[in-house]
């Protein structure tokens, strides 16, 4: 029996016993909560495009459905292809603790090889795996024990067993086992915080399947006999707390907004893991993951957002969990909406920002259904770049800018490396640049608001993310003239160790399955776009407090800062060519509106207004017009007599 109809034991079950479901799921709320966030606060739109540059205008296109780290994950079958069925990026498996805490007598001794084995072998069909680890697991799952008690916690820690689901539940406020968890958790993390081969962790260990519930064994005894195995809201805050601190790269996730009180309310890098989404169920139906204000029950996924207020949380943290498996084979049949026991589907997505979820019955599903593929798009990011901004025909430094929008419902959370390259006639990449781009500062455009947040009937979609321009310089010294085109790419880490890594792929026309996105031509040599001048060159000319300072996101990694009040900086042997008018454009950063006069050689000058860039390292650009002699003798001179100027990265002629 495969793990996923084994894991699914008590949704069979639930079949048959509609009301036990109810008040299975119906943890009780925590008595302190919080009250809903309402709509955030738009983000910073950031710089804006640079004007002295072309405007290159790319045409869209439907994003690959396999794109990484969102939309539907598989079970992790050993031996099995996983890059069957649905399209896909990401393999979900549960571990037992056992399985890596074998030491009876150690429980400082991990045995890491069988994650491994499963993270290798994901990794060699190019996926990313998401992964969670259990103590008791009803029935076990075929692959992994039932019980997953570490053999080292024998003698000293408590044990209690669950007849309901016939598993053995430890004492999870042992102070033993507390300890065992904790230093288990921070091993975990130093060696596998930030593994390119692991895209989101759930926070298991407590409770029946990890999910943090011992039901019926559970906080609510008022209404059964059954006495409570679950360990203190103090305790489980201390588990979570192991988590974030042992992680503060991977993405992480736990099953409810309540758990151990609400705990995660105060920890901004932990998601939610809603397994049993756009559910509805009872009589009369109700949702069990859209809020009481969509026809949701009490205990539904965004209730329990709204009741403690992180329905925003997607902003920061990663939305995961599972289709429900009773739905799966019909959960797009009526897209956008839903029928029967599928609630509004486009409604659960938007709502929870849903990035990713465990869909076994997606394998069933055509690779062509607009439906299925529609909804697919709209989980996690969908990535577009709707401009580039470049010179047709440059040479020496010169700058590339792109404008990316998101039409996802959530961001991409990784801060994956962006490259640009230059490609020849024959389609290899001749020269590349990193950039310091950050694919995570690209917010959906539109979110939907809640009902509860009263900005009007539903659905009202609220303006959020700006497209957002980002540029950097290539130097293209030692490029061989000719013809080009401009090339860009998210990389994705796992290409390092996979050959098969699925790459980050845009919703263009112009992307390749390489990963490769195509800006547009470039003209490379002669008669190209003039020259650029770094502020920091050991030729130019600095007075007063004017000093150079590091600047990792400028041309050269450097800049040249405190210009003003008399204190100036001038390039020299600045080439003008046969003399006369030439564009001069400025690279510059300044987190507030400032002006500098900008003189070439002993000209009066002309004073330029600077508009503020994002920060104080983001740099920004602004052209003017100087008269230039012939040759290469030229100076250019930029400061403010009574005032302080920008900092300077560097300047352009052309």
């Amino acid at each position: 029996m495969r793990p996923f109809t084994r894991r699914r034991s008590k949704i069979l079950l639930a079949t048959l016993l509609p009301v036990l479901v109810c008040a299975f799921t119906a943890l009780p709320v925590p008595s302190a909560q919080a009250a809903a966030q309402g709509a955030p606060a738009r983000p910073s739109p950031g710089p804006s495009p640079d004007p002295a540059l072309p405007v290159h205008t790319l045409a869209r296109a439907d994003s690959p459905l396999d794109n990484p780290l969102k939309g539907f994950a598989r079970f992790y079958q050993p031996g099995n292809n996983q890059n069957t069925g649905y399209p896909h990026s990401l393999t979900w498996s549960y571990f037992g603790l056992s399985e890596v805490m074998k030491d009876a007598s150690d429980c400082g001794h991990y045995d890491w090889s069988i994650l491994d084995n499963a993270l290798n072998e994901t990794a060699s069909y190019g996926n990313q795996a998401a992964i969670r680890f259990y103590l008791e697991y009803p029935g076990g799952s075929g692959t992994h024990p039932a019980n997953a008690i570490p053999p080292c916690f024998d003698g000293h820690v408590t044990y209690r067993t669950n007849t309901y689901w016939n598993t053995v539940s430890p004492d999870y406020d042992s102070t033993y086992l507390l300890d065992g968890l904790k230093n288990f958790i921070a091993a975990f993390g130093a060696r596998y915080d930030n593994d390119p081969r692991i895209g989101f962790i759930h926070m298991g260990l407590i409770g029946l399947w990890g999910e943090w519930h011992t039901w019926p064994y559970d906080t609510d005894t008022s209404g059964d006999s059954y006495p409570n195995y679950m360990p203190t809201d103090a305790h489980g805050a201390q588990v979570m707390q192991a988590y974030a601190s042992a992680f503060p790269h991977t993405k992480l996730e736990v099953r409810y907004p309540e758990s151990a009180g609400g705990a995660a309310s105060a920890l901004p890098s932990v998601g939610f893991h809603d397994d049993s989404f756009c559910f509805r169920e009872g009589n009369p139906l109700a949702g069990v993951t859209l809020p009481m204000s969509m026809g949701g029950a009490s205990y539904a996924q965004l209730q329990k957002a709204l009741d403690h207020g992180v329905e925003n949380r997607w902003i920061t943290a990663s939305m995961g969990g599972e289709v429900r498996p009773e739905i799966q084979s019909t959960a797009f049949s009526a897209w956008p909406g839903g029928s029967g026991a599928v609630d509004n589907m486009k409604a659960c997505l938007e709502l929870e920002h849903t990035t990713w979820k465990i869909n076994e019955g997606s394998s069933g599903y055509s690779p062509t259904d607009p439906n299925v593929g529609a909804a697919v798009r709209l989980m996690g990011y969908d990535l577009g770049v709707d401009r580039a901004y470049y010179q047709d025909s440059a040479q020496g430094n010169t700058t590339v800018g792109v404008q990316i929008s998101n039409s996802g419902v959530a961001p991409f959370y990784y801060p994956w490396k962006v490259d640009l390259g230059l490609q020849n006639a024959s389609g290899a990449i001749v020269k590349t640049w990193a950039t310091s781009w950050d694919l995570r500062t690209v917010m959906p455009a539109k979110i939907r608001a809640f009902p509860d947040w009263g900005k009007g009937a539903d659905p009202t979609y609220l303006d959020y993310g700006y497209p957002r321009y980002f540029s950097a310089q290539m130097d293209l010294s030692g490029v061989a003239s000719g013809g080009y085109r401009v090339v860009m790419k998210a990389v994705n880490p796992l290409e390092a160790t996979s050959a098969n890594a699925k790459k980050l792929r845009f919703a263009n026309a112009g992307q390749r399955a390489d990963g490769w996105l195509d800006l547009g031509a470039m003209t490379v040599g002669a008669g190209g776009g003039g020259r650029s001048y770094e502020a920091e060159a050991a030729g130019n000319t600095l007075s007063g407090t004017a000093v150079v300072a590091g600047c990792a996101a400028c041309s050269g990694g450097a800049k040249v800062g405190y210009l003003g009040n008399g204190a100036n900086l001038t390039f020299t042997h600045v080439d003008g060519g046969t003399g006369g008018t030439r564009t001069v454009t400025v690279r510059y950063a300044s987190a507030v509106a400032r002006t500098a006069t900008i003189r070439a050689n002993s000209t009066a000058g002309t004073v330029v207004t600077f508009a503020p860039t994002a920060d104080w390292t983001t740099p920004g650009s602004t052209t003017v017009a100087l008269t230039l002699q012939a040759g290469t003798e030229n100076t250019i001179t930029i400061g403010n007599p009574s005032d302080w100027a920008p900092d300077i990265d560097s300047i352009a002629v052309t």
